[in-house]
């Protein structure tokens, strides 16, 4: 265990900051990561030295602002090993990135009777956008079951796949359990139906390597927010030849060739996506912050992450009235629990008041918080700069919050 310590709490201020007199114990990176300094400063140095609009300008400041922006995608490629940097689009997020996808390539692909097929353990952003796209377009949501540890029913998948399904949604990731789907395997099958594959890679690029060639996907949709990099950007891969077939979804400046009252003709992807003046600084930070995960290894993260995990299972899972929810056999670093007789909102602000951060709810998964006929639970997630202490913090708190409810079992 102590081989896959990572020492660099001290990249992280904010971890520095005490919490009600405590030291603070950030569990709750599935909502979001902290930022390093050099994603702080990455994002600084722009607005001190480098701002201007883009795309647009003739002047200095306006070139290098672009070079920064342009490098900052192709950052993005090289980290999930796209083949084409124009492969990328950047978004404020998943959420917008997933809505794209479902406003412009489902909008004009999908035809009533058409089905997309999407799983139980599905985050609401990965859900509702292809609900909506079933009303405007008379298409049909099928979802796939998971079982009572969180795993796909991998029998039902292939059961429901069929010459209907134009679309197949899934999460590499869950954010409520921490399963990981092999989603290589399942683009593979889709594909064979003739499905297209969108993967909401949230939860995973900053925990595990991810090349969207190996996996064969024909989107990947993931948010700098949960990748140690601001909030407000995020980013959409897509197969070149599917993007360039894409209509775009919003209108605007940069995303055109030429305009007239009579018609308007568009420019070629990834512009075409990304109407209006993106978020400049937060690609920058964006990059800055995949640059940093690199030099720290994704590998070394990932180590890392799984020994925690394997720590706090074992802690938990040893306190009496503590339930586990979600054992899947391939699990990323997220444990979801309940403690017989206190709701988890209750013990979320229990564990705060001893300095633990963790989320408490449904996670924004309520099918699969109804599947396991539970309301929510309460969630510790883990990132590079979780330690043992933190596992220990949360260990304590949760014998705190049981002493406080009187519901420890001491037989």
């Amino acid at each position: 265990m102590g081989a896959s310590q990572l020492d660099v709490a001290a990249d992280f201020p904010i971890l520095a900051r005490p919490v009600h007199g405590r030291r603070l114990a950030y569990l709750d990176n599935g909502a979001t990561t902290q930022k390093p300094l050099a994603v702080i400063e990455a994002e600084r140095r722009f607005y001190l030295e480098s701002n201007a609009n883009i795309h647009r300008g003739v002047h200095w400041l306006s070139q290098h602002a672009t070079e920064l922006y342009d490098a900052a995608r192709a950052t993005v490629q090289r980290f999930i090993n796209a083949a084409h940097a124009d492969e990328i689009v950047f978004t404020r997020g998943t959420t917008e990135a997933i809505n794209l996808v479902a406003q412009s390539w489902g909008r004009a692909e999908l035809r009533a009777g058409d089905e997309i097929l999407i799983t139980t353990m599905e985050h609401h952003s990965n859900i509702v956008p292809w609900q909506l796209l079933c009303e405007q377009t008379g298409a049909v949501l099928k979802v796939v079951p998971v079982s009572e540890a969180g795993e796909l029913d991998l029998a039902a998948f292939d059961a429901l796949l069929n010459h209907r399904t134009q679309l197949v949604a899934i999460t590499h990731v869950s954010n409520a359990l921490g399963s990981i789907n092999p989603v290589a395997e399942l683009t593979a099958r889709a594909h064979a139906a003739g499905a297209v594959v969108l993967v909401d890679g949230a939860q995973a690029v900053a925990h595990q390597a991810v090349d969207v060639q190996a996996i064969g996907c024909d989107f990947y949709a993931f948010s700098g927010h949960k990748l140690y990099s601001p909030t407000g950007i995020g980013a959409l891969y897509g197969r070149r030849s599917i993007l360039n077939a894409m209509p775009p979804w919003q209108g605007g400046g940069d995303m055109i060739r030429t305009v007239s009252f009579e018609r308007s003709t568009y420019a070629e992807p990834p512009q075409r996506f990304e109407a209006g003046t993106p978020n400049i600084a937060g690609a920058i930070g964006l990059a800055a912050a995949i640059d940093y995960v690199r030099e720290v290894g994704i590998e070394r993260i990932a180590a890392h992450e799984h020994a925690l995990l394997e720590y706090a299972t074992a802690a938990v899972d040893a306190i009496r009235g503590v339930r586990l929810v979600g054992t899947a056999q391939h699990k990323a670093g997220i444990l979801s629990f309940l403690v017989d007789g206190i709701h988890p909102h209750d013990l979320g602000t229990i564990l705060d008041a001893e300095g633990v951060a963790i989320r408490a709810g449904h996670h924004c998964a309520m099918p699969l918080m109804t599947r396991f006929g539970i309301p929510g639970t309460a969630r510790a997630s883990l990132a590079m700069y979780n330690t043992l202490a933190d596992i220990d913090a949360l260990v304590a708190a949760i014998d705190k919050a049981q002493d406080l409810f009187g519901t420890r079992n001491h037989g």
